[in-house]
């Protein structure tokens, strides 16, 4: 019934689409307004709400590392694809918890950056999902200097690389993408926290983390210089993904969200907590499901 009520919002969005294409319009810039509509009802067309199976790739956060304990992964509680009742994953939101356990997995791996993308997608593919749940983009910023930082060209091609290699093995698997966390905000909430600092010295992405209670021009001028290199890479994961109809970016909704201490694990204070998964898949579970993208 679920794939049924899919292709009549399918049949109605065509019919959408021809209705916008024949009709006349004659005030100025109509025109580019009744296209911009109707790719709007193609891409709705093309999207299915209620996907049967999921895979998720990306790094540490989607691994729910340290969110159960230190310098460990805790996939259980992952937001993408955990099967723990306080974070109601994605998948479980999706398919139920019995078949969340059957169809999604996770082939995420802790320390991943975007040219790590590719492979995963390429193990993930094996198992044929409707949805592909994509998170990652935080380590290609957090390095140990802000010289080594990923480059904003070098994120593209590996993004664009990533998507052009699911789409030749999988054409019509649906693809969420969530933009990369706002890391400044992290720095913000954990340095309050006196254990938090102790921690980041072990090497916690340090180009933003590093030297957590100086406030001078110079931490100032590399803190934002890591701030502005994650608003690039989400702007190369919207213009991405916004040329596939398959596809759906989160609008910076992640980046937007205003993590606290209660969202954040208290072994390292920077990866998400169980609750801060939980908030992770209410955005995705929103983002999937949402009428138009």
């Amino acid at each position: 019934m679920r794939k049924r009520s899919s292709r009549m919002r399918v049949a109605h969005a065509v019919v959408a689409v021809a209705l916008l294409a024949a009709a006349g319009c004659d005030a100025a810039g109509g025109a580019t307004a009744r296209r911009d509509a109707a790719e709007r009802a193609a891409r709705a067309a093309a999207w299915d709400r209620s996907p049967d199976s999921v895979a998720a790739v990306g790094d540490s956060i989607t691994r729910g590392f340290d969110a159960c304990m230190v310098l460990t992964d805790c996939p259980e509680v992952s937001w993408a694809t955990g099967s723990d009742s306080s974070v109601d994953s994605l998948a479980v939101r999706l398919l139920g918890t019995a078949e969340a356990a059957r169809s999604s997995w996770n082939d995420a791996v802790t320390g991943s950056r975007m040219a790590d993308l590719s492979g995963q997608i390429a193990r993930a593919a094996r198992h044929r999902p409707d949805l592909m749940a994509v998170m990652v983009g935080a380590n290609d910023a957090c390095r140990s200097s802000t010289s080594e930082m990923t480059s904003v060209a070098d994120f593209r091609r590996d993004f664009q690389k990533a998507m052009d290699a699911l789409r030749g093995s999988l054409p019509k698997t649906e693809v969420y993408v969530s933009s990369v966390p706002n890391l400044k905000r992290l720095w913000s909430e954990g340095r309050t926290n006196v254990l938090g600092k102790q921690v980041w010295k072990l090497g916690i992405c340090p180009s933003m983390l590093g030297d957590a209670d100086a406030l001078d021009a110079e931490a100032t001028a590399r803190r934002e210089t890591v701030q502005t290199r994650v608003v690039e890479y989400n702007k190369v994961l919207q213009e991405v993904c916004a040329k596939d109809s398959r596809c759906r970016f989160d609008h910076n909704a992640v980046f937007d969200y205003q993590f606290g201490t209660e969202q954040i694990s208290h072994w390292d204070w920077f990866h998400p907590s169980r609750d801060g998964q939980a908030r992770l898949a209410e955005i995705a579970y929103r983002t999937v499901t949402a009428e138009t993208s």
